[in-house]
């Protein structure tokens, strides 16, 4: 639909940026925090940092705070470290990351911004793996439902919006990169199990958390990839809706309907896969009623008939130079390919604002919750320019696309409260350290140098306050998102 108008946005709206505590925070061996299975993977990824130091926001989060507000942001989504709060096997808290986080929460809210906390993002305690066989064993559950229990007593007096797992479907999607996969003698089948076990764990931070925060909203956050047909041949069709189901719809649809759906089960029997699946469990997860669904949407795919005489199971680019991302191919599902009609990235990713525009009313008719936006960013190569400064054009220019197909979505009818962007420093890339940059922030560090960790506010830093202060009205001078609109483009 066209409208006659610019897109307007609800006057509480959530204008803000996101983060995870194992890439941003640093300091992983000071004041009882323990290992955690993140600390190990990012230590594989050389040539690039791990996230001992990250953008150190341990040591700077009241200089960040402070930015933020200069910034007009009114609400910051972020994840606290399980080993930091709960660094060993007696379950002890540790007083030193209480203190962390209540003051990381006391400074947000007296600077007028809202946390939204994530409860777990990828960073398990190593105490937790060794004890419980990571994801592999039902003995997980007990432990994630203390963690969580821990932080509802112990922050829900002023937190009311948490997400309890970030991106699930990655962790399974792409296990093997991200260490899930570690243990497991067929990660193919073994996967099913593992996220089931996930899947009773996100229900019981559901369960706890509105048993025992008040007012408390709790949701998901998957990672959304919206998959188009690469043409209207039937074959790349299906083959779009197999990737749909398997890299993003069967966790979406479990965590509203609390119910596997059909495909899921036929998916299994047809493998031979047993999920594992016992009596009481799916008792436990319909009990699960989630507030809205937070969404993690950087960019779409192209999806079309695999090849059948090969496989490769993920597609990745590890180096940061275009043309080196590799397609995912199964054969008998689905294949991706490059899309044509829209740039890339450094790393490959297709920049398509469309495709939030997209997600949000494919989720929206689909499962009718209200979303937040969690995570959407241009990652690129940058460092400061000779007058000391960033800028950085691209990623305005991706942000305003994006808030601005947000903002055609709440006009399409769509329900949503916020967009969090990745990233408000810069900090750790999942598997490319500090050399792909997200943040309206610069820190000064590198792969190679930690320099002084200083902050340099970018030009994007400068063009989101305007945005955030306007309530989405100032779009700068550059509107290219209307006016390729207006072109029905």
């Amino acid at each position: 639909m066209k409208y006659k108008e610019l897109p307007t946005f609800p006057k509480d709206f959530f204008w803000g940026a996101s983060s995870a505590a194992w890439q941003v925070e640093g300091a992983t061996k000071e004041d009882g925090r323990s290992p955690a299975i993140i600390d190990l993977n990012s230590q594989t990824k050389k040539p690039y940092a791990d996230n001992s130091v990250a953008a150190d926001h341990y040591h700077h989060y009241k200089e960040d705070v402070a930015l933020m507000k200069e910034c007009g942001f009114t609400s910051y989504r972020f994840s606290l470290s399980w080993s930091r709060l709960i660094p060993a096997e007696d379950r002890k808290i540790n007083p030193k990351g209480l203190e962390f986080y209540n003051n990381l929460i006391n400074e947000l809210i007296a600077a007028g911004i809202t946390p939204i906390i994530t409860l777990y993002h990828y960073d398990m305690p190593c105490w937790v793996d060794e004890k419980c066989g990571g994801w592999r064993n039902r003995s997980i559950i007990e432990e994630f439902d203390y963690y969580c229990r821990v932080c509802f007593e112990n922050f829900g007096d002023r937190v009311k919006y948490w997400l309890s797992i970030n991106e699930q479907n990655m962790q399974i999607v792409y296990g093997d990169w991200l260490g899930v996969s570690k243990g497991c003698t067929d990660w193919f089948k073994d996967k099913w199990k593992i996220n089931h076990i996930m899947n009773l764990c996100h229900a019981k931070a559901v369960i706890a958390c509105h048993e025992l925060v008040e007012g408390g909203k709790i949701g998901p956050v998957p990672g959304y990839v919206p998959i188009y047909p690469e043409t209207c041949k039937p074959e790349d069709q299906i083959a779009a809706m197999n990737a749909e189901e398997l890299t993003q719809k069967i966790w979406d649809d479990l965590y509203v309907f609390r119910e596997y759906n059909s495909f899921t089960k036929n998916y299994w029997k047809e493998h031979d896969i047993d999920p594992d699946i016992r009596p009481g469990d799916m008792e436990l997860i319909e009990q699960a009623k989630i507030d809205f669904i937070a969404v993690n949407c950087y960019r779409s795919d192209v999806g079309k008939a695999p090849d059948n005489s090969y496989k490769q199971e993920i597609g990745l680019n590890k180096t940061g130079k275009k043309g080196e991302f590799v397609y995912p191919n199964l054969p008998g599902e689905y294949a991706l390919a490059r899309n044509p009609f829209v740039e890339v990235t450094d790393w490959d990713w297709h920049i398509d604002a469309t495709c939030m525009r997209y997600s949000l009313r494919y989720l929206w008719d689909h499962y009718h919750l209200p979303m937040v936006i969690t995570e959407a960013g241009f990652g690129g190569h940058e460092d400061l320019g000779e007058d000391g400064k960033i800028h950085d054009e691209e990623r305005i220019n991706y942000l305003r696309e994006y808030a601005f197909n947000i903002g055609l979505a709440i006009q399409d009818g769509v329900e949503v409260f916020g967009f969090n962007p990745w990233s408000f420093t810069d900090l750790l890339s999942t598997g490319n350290g500090m050399a792909k940059r997200y943040g309206l922030v610069f820190v000064n560090t590198t792969d190679d140098d930690a320099r002084d960790l200083t902050r340099h506010k970018k030009d994007s830093f400068t063009w989101y306050s305007k945005l955030i202060k306007s309530n989405g009205k100032d779009w700068g001078t550059d509107m290219t998102a209307w006016q390729d609109f207006q072109k029905n483009k």
